[in-house]
């Protein structure tokens, strides 16, 4: 089994480890809610600036840390986010929040396998892919502020969503790419970030 084969297994694990642990997390805070909820929307901005100062470490400082660094630190972003993600179990029940799993589950397994068999090389998408994300972001804020259009709500969801499932193939084609830089170990909890 050559390097690229075994990264693949240990990123996937990762990912699970990490979407269990924001799960767990936020469906903690929706048992305790009342007694967290004032807690947590006191802190709330606290909690959102900690998970993109770990999110801008493990982004721009991933080739200096140790793959027990890297572990930790993603770890705790998870925590975090199950922490900003904790009103969704408050607002939709559990099993609409199941069954949207695992339709986001079977979607990203499919776009995951076209990124990883696919001999196109997709690398160049990255850009452009930014690129739409930020301009994605920008109507939404726009659309929110000034035209509160549901139609064009719509479209930006759609467009979003294709967007990220680009994203979704884009990052599991980078992970050949990573491996020489960053190692085995790090480049599957990186790869497991990007994903995240």
């Amino acid at each position: 089994m050559n390097q690229i084969e075994k990264v693949y297994p240990k990123l996937f694990t990762w990912l699970a480890v990490g979407l269990f642990i924001t799960f767990i997390t936020g469906y903690t805070m929706s048992l305790f809610m009342e007694t967290l909820f004032p807690i947590l929307l006191k802190s709330y901005l606290v909690i959102a600036i900690i998970e993109i100062i770990l999110a801008i470490v493990l982004s721009m400082k991933i080739q200096d840390l140790s793959p027990p660094v890297v572990k930790v630190l993603y770890i705790i972003y998870t925590l975090f986010s199950g922490l900003t993600f904790g009103a969704i179990f408050i607002v939709y029940e559990l099993p609409s929040i199941m069954l949207i799993f695992a339709l986001t589950t079977v979607i990203f397994i499919v776009l995951a396998a076209f990124g990883y068999f696919t001999k196109i090389d997709i690398s160049k998408f990255g850009w452009i892919l930014f690129c739409a994300l930020i301009a994605s972001i920008l109507f939404s804020i726009i659309n929110a502020i000034f035209i509160k259009s549901s139609g064009l709500d719509l479209a930006i969801t759609i467009i979003g969503c294709l967007i990220f499932a680009g994203y979704i193939a884009y990052d599991i084609h980078k992970i050949k790419g990573m491996l020489e830089v960053l190692g085995e170990e790090k480049a599957a909890v990186y790869g497991a970030f990007q994903l995240y």
